[in-house]
């Protein structure tokens, strides 16, 4: 098992990272964290050594801005997996706490 982070510039290039590690290898996503007000955005995937590092690589070349910083970290630490749950956990949180929009009512036709 292998960790991959690659931080970028920008939620739209963030997505766009994400999008292209997740269709080049066998990896998901474990979390990502917003900094600076989104400005930075930072993603950590999962999966094989080898997949993990393909990913991030191919990220890093392809996404529509470059990297800040990238690094594959395989065999992580049980501290590094902590932390990655527990930013995880954060971000669960935050989906579960968010209400669904209510759809606005359609209009009369006359």
């Amino acid at each position: 098992m292998a960790y991959g982070f690659i931080e970028v510039s920008g939620v739209c290039a963030a997505v766009d990272a994400l999008d292209i590690m997740c269709k080049t290898s066998n990896v998901h996503l474990v979390t990502w964290e917003r900094k600076m007000g989104g400005r930075l955005v930072t993603l950590v995937i999962e999966g094989e050594v080898s997949a993990v590092a393909q990913s991030v690589e191919t990220a890093a070349n392809n996404c529509i801005k470059k990297p800040v910083a990238k690094a594959v970290i395989a065999n992580p630490h049980p501290e590094i997996v902590k932390i990655a749950k527990i930013s995880a956990a954060r971000m669960e949180k935050k989906n579960a706490q968010q209400k669904p929009r209510a759809k606005a009512a359609p209009k009369a036709q006359a």
